[in-house]
């Protein structure tokens, strides 16, 4: 046998025993006629001595770092004890050892604090795995898959396979696609999700099915995003919206329970779309901290529901005259901020990805004052009811943000975050559910006069809302009035959970009425050939006592990127791809030979 314990087993309750490890060599230590290697494998470290006898065969054979090694001793008593590793207390004695196999030297060094760039690291993948940083993440990933399968096994759901060679059906990212040999000139798509497929199932009668999944998805690469991605996958047959949320904010309490030992007894806050744009502008809002928004001046089109306070920055100053929107923000304790601090703030927001032209300031002085770098415009007064409408306090700094509604809003809102991150209100050990529901069905595409699913085709109607849907023609007839447009106003039946300003997950109650699904595809702008070609097998199925059902499919590289403390969702992915979409450790993608283009009767024609 090649091992008997494993190098993080063995204890002081061990001392005496003869035992076999085997691991790769972390670190060797030679103090004159004696030496110390550390001996690692996925379990831990153990210290070896190998004494004075054992010296002569180390120099004639001698060992480096990552050589794999065997070898079997006699466990003792550390003399210096390492309290910061769990096998501190105990060494091996060497008896007699064997080099497995040799290893080159390693282009970083395989530690937590490793020398390797992100690039080094990913060409060699197979070596920076070794390291305990990423075996802890893939770890946590493990103890995350484990805790939702027990959850949604006990919950009564089914874990059923669904395919992986589709029909392309593109609508929003573009589909990832597979040319068959076996059908020339035809091409299957790698799915962007298992939603029909998972929808099928409902109708088939199983009604509680998951899936942990692979998805594919052609986009543009960020810290959050890989063309292929894992997703928990969900669906439930004859529930409602309610359903829904209690089932799974439950099974992410006992993923908090199972994997970090949190009990999140907190009730889990519900916000509307409409409220989440106003108060923080973003629909996935951090609440672990206040300093919400306020919208001193804005489109009536935007929130008609809300009253218009502009009166209130009513002023000679032609950057709030001129402006689509201005929003303030009120940062509690920073009007001592200096003149550079608040000068790097404005050239933060005027960074490309920010995209503002400047920033205004308001400081609420100790001494019940008020300062503000647009003094020669406003009277103290204003200042005042201005920091009052804030809900500013006193030694408090008022950011204002103006522009154009949608840039500003965006704006304003990355502004909040980076001034709760640079307070310290944003922190990785602290965790924060929330609910957003009530989001728009339709989004308006200006460019096509046409309207597109905010979440997907399949997404219902708020009940009270099907009828307006059913009822109305989709046609927008004068595009400057499309905010006049019946289904401007109409509702999903869709819900997002959010984690920390992180969206993790997002689903929605389904249509499963045929009359219902056309009538959505039409306001798609498919006509009914288009409807029958793509989604023909969906609508045939509705035709055969489809039952009521909804689901919601969460980010599963995203829940544990979160739960590790990580921005970047690569940490958790054990063989993760770059920011262009390539693995540089196996060279892919890469181009293929002329021999398969033959047989898949492709010609290739760059431009």
């Amino acid at each position: 046998m090649f091992r008997t314990h494993t190098c993080g087993e063995l204890r002081i309750n061990h001392i005496n025993q003869e035992v076999t490890l085997a691991g790769w060599v972390q670190t060797i230590r030679k103090f004159g006629s004696i030496t110390f290697v550390d001996l690692r494998d996925r379990y831990g470290i153990t210290q070896l001595l190998f004494g004075e006898d054992l010296n002569t065969q180390l120099e004639n054979n001698p060992l480096g770092r990552e050589f794999v090694l065997q070898v079997k001793g006699i466990v003792a008593e550390r003399s210096n004890k390492n309290k910061n590793i769990a096998t501190g207390e105990i060494e091996i004695n060497i008896q007699s050892f064997q080099i497995l196999n040799k290893s080159a030297v390693p282009p970083f060094t395989i530690q937590d604090d490793t020398d390797g760039g992100d690039d080094l690291r990913m060409k060699y993948r197979f070596l920076d795995l070794r390291r305990n940083a990423v075996k802890k993440n893939l770890e946590l990933r493990y103890a995350v898959n484990r805790s939702v399968r027990n959850y949604l096994h006990e919950k009564g759901f089914m874990d059923i396979e669904t395919p992986f060679l589709i029909k392309s059906t593109p609508e929003g990212a573009r589909d990832f696609v597979v040319p068959s040999r076996m059908n020339p000139g035809q091409f299957y798509a790698l799915p962007q999700s298992p939603q029909t497929f998972k929808q099928l199932l409902m109708v088939s009668g199983y009604d509680r099915y998951f899936q942990i999944v692979k998805c594919f998805r052609d986009e543009d690469l960020r810290a959050d995003r890989q063309p292929e991605f894992t997703q928990i996958d969900c669906e439930m047959c004859f529930v409602e919206q309610e359903d829904i949320l209690q089932m799974f904010e439950s099974m992410i309490k006992q993923v908090f329970k199972d994997v970090k030992n949190i009990d999140y007894t907190d009730s889990v806050e519900r916000m509307t779309w409409q409220e989440a744009m106003w108060n923080f502008g973003n629909d996935k809002p951090d609440i672990r901290f206040g300093m919400k928004l306020t919208n001193l001046k804005f489109p009536a089109h935007t929130f008609p529901t809300k009253k218009d306070i502009s009166s209130l920055i009513a002023s000679d100053f032609a950057v709030f005259n001129d402006a689509e929107t201005v929003v303030a923000i009120a940062v509690p304790g920073c009007s001592e901020y200096s003149r550079k601090q608040t000068n790097e703030l404005v050239e933060w927001a005027k960074r490309p990805q920010i995209g503002m032209k400047g920033l205004a300031f308001i400081k609420c002085n100790t001494d019940g004052t008020y300062k503000s770098t647009i003094d020669k415009f406003f009277t103290e007064e204003q200042l005042k009811a201005i920091a009052q409408t804030c809900n500013a306090q006193t030694g408090d700094l008022i950011i204002l943000v103006a522009g154009p509604e949608e840039r500003t809003r965006k704006a304003t809102s990355e502004l909040r975050l980076e001034m709760g991150k640079r307070l310290g209100f944003r922190k990785d050990d602290e965790f924060k559910l929330l609910w957003v529901l009530d989001f728009p069905l339709f989004e308006y595409a200006e460019e096509d006069n046409r309207w597109v699913a905010r979440h997907h085709p399949f997404t219902a109607p708020k009940p009270s809302d099907i009828d307006i849907m059913i009822n109305n023609n989709p046609v927008i007839e004068n595009p400057a009035e499309y905010l006049k447009h019946p289904y401007a106003n109409i509702k999903a039946n869709a819900y997002d959970m959010v984690l920390n300003g992180n969206e993790i997950g997002g689903g929605s109650i389904r249509i499963y009425q045929k009359e219902l699904q056309q009538k959505m595809f039409a306001a798609l702008g498919m006509d009914a050939e288009e409807q029958q070609h793509k989604f023909g097998f969906l609508l045939g199925a509705f035709e055969y006592g489809a039952p009521p059902h909804g689901g919601i499919a969460f980010g599963f590289d995203r829940l544990c990127s979160i739960l590790g403390g990580s921005e970047s969702i690569r940490d958790f992915i054990a063989f993760p791809k770059n920011n262009s979409g390539r693995d540089v450790m196996i060279d892919a993608p890469s181009e293929i030979d002329a021999k398969q283009f033959d047989e898949l009767q492709i010609k290739l024609n760059l431009k």
